[in-house]
């Protein structure tokens, strides 16, 4: 056991050290930089094609990260957006060294929003720092309302927890009230949002909030 402690920790400082490198290029271009994670299926994707329709293209760039395909870099090509595929084959989470590698084929100087699409997982995301901004998690209401309880170091990571999906609320038993105080145990501090990228709900305290860090 304290041998792949000690391994993780190895793997962890180095991935600290690329995420460091990442930090000094964000900062150096006024970018920044959210780090959107979900399990498979939350709806990272559509709420970015939401979010595109509503900011300019052209200042925002997003790095896909993805198992296997291209799939929902494809969909977001459509909207001229600078973006660069990850395919992490068996890897379930990019790390700083991929997003540092990824970095060589954006031009970030008029990039005021970079979005890191991490690989659908609620455990291993959260514990690789890429020198981000702010660590965003999407829960879909048909997840159930104990994730925070049993995925809590995503939780606990994260600035911004989006309820997603909630157009589908009269149809399930999820309670929102319960899910929050759930991610409330986990961290006080967690932002919540209430998103439908079928209706619109929710879309304006999303844009307002990323425009707010974008311009700060």
């Amino acid at each position: 056991m304290p041998i792949k402690i000690q391994v993780l920790n190895n793997i962890l400082e180095m991935n600290d050290s690329y995420a460091a490198e990442n930090r000094s290029i964000f900062e150096a271009n006024n970018s920044f930089v959210m780090n959107m994670m979900s399990s498979p299926g939350s709806g990272k994707t559509t709420l970015l094609e939401r979010t595109l329709e509503r900011l300019d293209p052209a200042k925002v760039a997003i790095i896909e990260g993805d198992m296997q395909t291209t799939k929902d870099a494809e969909r977001l090509e459509r909207f001229g957006s600078q973006i660069v595929q990850i395919s992490t084959g068996n890897a379930c989470h990019l790390d700083g060294k991929m997003v540092h590698d990824a970095l060589a084929d954006l031009d970030l100087s008029d990039i005021r929003l970079l979005v890191i699409e991490n690989v659908g997982n609620l455990v291993c995301p959260a514990e690789f720092r890429m020198g981000e901004d702010a660590k965003v998690v999407l829960l879909s209401v048909t997840e159930g309302e104990d994730k925070p309880l049993k995925y809590p170091l995503m939780f606990r990571e994260a600035a911004v927890c989006i309820f997603n999906k909630i157009d589908l609320l009269p149809h399930l038993d999820f309670s929102l009230e319960e899910a929050r105080e759930n991610a409330r145990q986990i961290n006080p501090q967690l932002k919540f949002m209430s998103i439908s990228c079928k209706t619109g709900e929710g879309l304006d305290q999303w844009t307002d909030w990323l425009q707010t860090n974008m311009n700060g």
